[in-house]
């Protein structure tokens, strides 16, 4: 078990807690992080980019020209792709860019993900924090008290109030345990867990 102290919003020791070495203790594999943050990046892309053919423009049909004797080049249709409104060659049309990796292969990713962060002494574990409105300020002077420029906050359920006073704070993010993922902890430089989610996240790694 590793042993991380737990603080409260006052940013002072108020006990100590024992995390599962299967969760927070594993050897960092890079390409594994890269493999899973790639498809998550991939997952999100809209890929609804679609351009017309030379088959679904508009016009087609006569020939516009006689093949001989006028000087200019052979043309057989004005749907063309070489012509000024004539169909793409070519170009995108709607596509899934998603890409699938193992379940195992994912949960593993994110423990290791979160053991990156304790190994590098980014990890911090809050008692509690809850507010009693929806204060932007008062979200910001707990980050100032609890030393944190960039953080990802892991709550055990939806916090509607922490959630929409940190939403304008530039480099902070709130997630509940079901919405934590490789790539927000990644891009966050603290990993901030509330003492209640810490059960609920080694189980979901562990199922």
């Amino acid at each position: 078990m590793s042993t991380v102290s737990v603080l409260n919003i006052k940013n002072e020791k108020v006990g100590e807690i024992e995390l599962n070495v299967k969760v927070f203790d594993l050897v960092v594999k890079e390409h594994l992080l890269h493999d899973v943050v790639k498809m998550q990046l991939a997952s999100r892309r809209a890929g609804n980019a679609c351009t017309k053919t030379r088959i679904e423009v508009t016009g087609g049909g006569r020939k516009p020209w006689r093949q001989k004797g006028t000087g200019r080049a052979r043309s057989g249709s004005n749907t063309s792709s070489i012509w000024r409104g004539g169909g793409v060659a070519f170009g995108p049309k709607p596509r899934d860019y998603s890409t699938k990796l193992n379940r195992k292969v994912r949960k593993q990713a994110l423990a290791m993900a979160m053991s990156a962060r304790l190994q590098e002494g980014n990890l911090v574990v809050l008692d509690d924090f809850t507010l009693d409105a929806i204060k932007t300020k008062e979200f910001v002077n707990v980050m100032n008290v609890l030393n944190i420029e960039n953080g990802l906050i892991i709550t055990p359920n939806l916090n509607e109030n922490v959630n929409r006073s940190a939403r304008n704070v530039n480099g902070f993010k709130v997630l509940s345990i079901e919405g934590l993922n490789v790539y927000d902890i990644l891009l966050h430089k603290k990993l901030v867990l509330l003492q209640p989610a810490i059960e609920g996240l080694e189980k979901r790694v562990m199922a």
